[in-house]
């Protein structure tokens, strides 16, 4: 699913002078200053592209579409478009309007295109034939479908007419999978080729999150897994195929007493796995919600569904912005239990919050960042819900992939993941080179060297030799988030977050304080300058 789920196995420093300690400001949805400010920022933000349209490369036959504004509690504005060029996306066109509170032009930030226009939007290759090259394509995935969409693709900067083709199925397990295939509209040459599908696999052995209490609705005869806080609901699909399952799909988990699931690991009560299901996720929204100020996934206060039971043999967690839900399988029932663990939980739906703020591409470096950023915000998830029996660390998935999936201090003890930035990072699977950006966290938020917290010991090296002091990992999120839905757009590299980074640490913290020195120490701690 289109950067919205991932495999478990799996602009220069300073360059917006923005000033200091701004924090953003949340609105109230609905309310008339909300609806006000925002329309006036918009407004202004498309004068400010159309009055420096050489700055973005803003021409005949383009529009812009609005993605998401943020406004700063000293009015400071952030107003970010996707582009389309008459009437088809542009891929690679997402830009930002950085505007004082009078909605005076600051600064920008752009995804790769520059210049959007193409010769002809007539595509010589037809629809159906770009369907059927893309479906030899993608040969794993079963009872596929291809969607084929006309787009303008410039995510390497150079816009050219292409299909931008989705193929849909069902994978070994009857989970969703999916492919994107883009192919040149003019000559059939293919572009690129990615999954569209981030799938959560463990082997697990999953002690969960102990006795808990959860949020349910009381309904006639007993009670429902209805979160009334939140507004999620957590639903047993009874196995059906992941491919086919809709936010109605299922049941409704009820209960008659409120008193849910046995806590057995592989456990014959269904509830049981619901039970960690409905309370991680209210865990991570309240993450967002504490922390943020961000109301939802998508920041527009609703509420995710959630499904327990899904597939046959299914070992993997997945979130879906088609149907904006949260599904799990039930493990291959002998050693791997469902993936239903804090860190999974926040991970997978970070990635929805990523879709929906800097939509990182699931390809190249961006890939990778998109990775990272789920593992880093899962991570800080379990250290917000800070449980007794998932005690918060460094090790992602360490409860239901004993000892570790995933390692921040040290990526490459993995075997695969990057522990700094090449010129080949690029190249490798997106939950490998997501190391660079984990390894930047750790080392931003704990430092370099040998230490134990909570029970673990590390060692983090540097690439360059250097000496790192950490500045804490809640520092460190508040900075990465503010970059993500801030100052990253869909194409952003490794070198463009370190820019992103600065830039938000700059917003609050100043541009000359000791947070600033210590995010830029870091980034060149692994090789990225």
């Amino acid at each position: 699913m289109s950067p919205t789920s991932s495999q478990r196995r799996h602009l220069a420093a300073g360059a917006l002078a923005v000033t200091a300690a701004l924090v953003a400001v949340t609105f109230q949805s609905g309310t008339a200053s909300a609806v006000t400010s925002r329309d006036a920022a918009i407004a202004r933000a498309k004068a400010n592209v159309a009055h420096n349209a050489g700055t973005f490369g803003f021409g005949a036959d383009q529009a812009l579409q609005v993605k998401d504004v943020i406004i700063d509690a000293d009015g400071t504005q952030h107003v970010r478009f996707d582009r389309t060029y008459r009437g088809l996306p542009v891929v690679g066109g997402d830009l930002v309007v950085h505007q004082d509170a009078r909605g005076h032009f600051k600064a920008s930030s752009s995804a790769a295109a520059h210049d959007a226009a193409v010769k002809s939007t007539v595509p010589a290759v037809p629809a159906q034939q770009s369907a059927s090259r893309a479906l030899q394509a993608a040969p794993g995935i079963s009872d596929a479908t291809s969607s084929p969409e006309l787009v303008v693709w410039a995510a390497d900067g150079t816009p050219r007419l292409a299909w931008r083709t989705t193929v849909a199925g069902a994978g070994r397990h009857g989970q969703p999978a999916s492919q994107v295939v883009v192919t040149d509209a003019s000559t059939g040459e293919q572009i690129e080729s990615y999954s569209a599908d981030e799938e959560a696999t463990g082997t697990g052995h999953s002690e969960y999150t102990g006795d808990i209490s959860i949020d349910t609705t009381a309904q006639s005869g007993g009670y429902a897994l209805i979160d009334p806080v939140r507004g999620h609901s957590t639903r047993d699909a009874h196995n059906l195929s992941a491919s086919s399952v809709k936010a109605t799909s299922g049941t409704l988990v009820t209960d008659a007493d409120n008193v849910w699931g046995d806590g057995k690991k592989f456990s014959t009560d269904r509830a049981t796995a619901a039970v960690d299901a409905h309370a991680n996720t209210a865990w991570t929204y309240d993450y967002y919600k504490n922390t943020f100020g961000r109301n939802g996934i998508k920041n527009d206060g609703k509420g995710a569904t959630v499904f327990v039971h899904v597939g046959t043999n299914w070992d993997n967690a997945q979130w879906s912005d088609a149907c904006f839900c949260m599904m799990t399988g039930d493990g291959n029932g002998t050693t791997d239990p469902e993936q239903v663990d804090l860190d999974t939980m926040g991970h997978e739906m970070t990635h929805g919050v990523t879709s929906a703020t800097a939509n990182l591409r699931y390809s190249g470096e961006s890939g990778g960042l998109n990775e990272s950023t789920s593992d880093i915000f899962g991570t800080m998830v379990e250290w917000y819900a800070n449980n007794s029996v998932d005690t918060p660390d460094y090790l992602f998935s360490d409860q239901s992939t004993p000892p570790w999936l995933r390692r921040f201090d040290k990526p490459s003890l993995d075997g695969s993941s990057a522990d700094c930035w090449s010129k080949t990072v690029g190249r490798l699977d997106v939950h490998n080179s997501s190391g660079v950006g984990n390894h930047w966290f750790y080392l931003a938020s704990e430092g370099s060297g040998t230490k134990t917290i909570n029970g673990v010991t590390y060692n983090s090296p540097t690439c360059n030799g250097s000496t790192v002091t950490g500045i804490g990992n809640q520092k460190v999120a508040k900075i990465w988030y503010r970059a993500l839905t801030v100052y990253m757009t869909s194409t952003t590299t490794y070198k463009g977050a370190r820019a992103a980074a600065l830039s938000a640490t700059a917003d609050l913290y100043g541009a000359t304080s000791a947070e600033y020195k210590a995010i830029a120490a870091a980034w060149s701690a692994v090789s990225v300058s």
